[in-house]
């Protein structure tokens, strides 16, 4: 069964620590991503989000965001947690970045869109 608190590393070096799912399946965590379209400071920003029946699926969906701490963005991932024959854990996910713009004629540029796998670290 894949359990998604711990230390979790994506393709690009990305960074993520889960916390203890509660009873109703929301968890909490931080984000260090490796890489960023801004030139201001990296820092570790918090994510929030929830699993699908936590406790009940072998391999369950889940859902969470980011607010980024260095720049005006939000990212929402969603995605679900996989274990292969070796018994090895990956988060397959989809993510949507939302950066703030000036004003609605900018919408068009505002959102990007992406996948990333994370494998455990710990």
């Amino acid at each position: 069964q894949c359990n998604l608190q711990g230390l979790w590393k994506n393709e690009l070096g990305s960074n993520m620590t889960l916390s203890v799912l509660d009873v109703a399946g929301t968890f909490s965590g931080s984000y260090h991503t490796a890489v960023t379209a801004t030139n201001k400071r990296i820092l570790v920003s918090p994510l929030q989000g929830v699993q699908q029946h936590p406790g009940t699926k072998g391999q369950p969906t889940f859902g969470f965001t980011v607010q980024w701490q260095f720049t005006d963005s939000t990212t929402a991932f969603v995605g679900q947690c996989f274990v292969d024959r070796r018994g090895k854990e990956s988060l397959e996910t989809v993510w949507l970045l939302r950066e703030e713009v000036p004003s609605r004629r900018d919408t068009w540029k505002a959102t990007r869109v992406g996948t990333s796998i994370f494998t455990r670290i710990k």
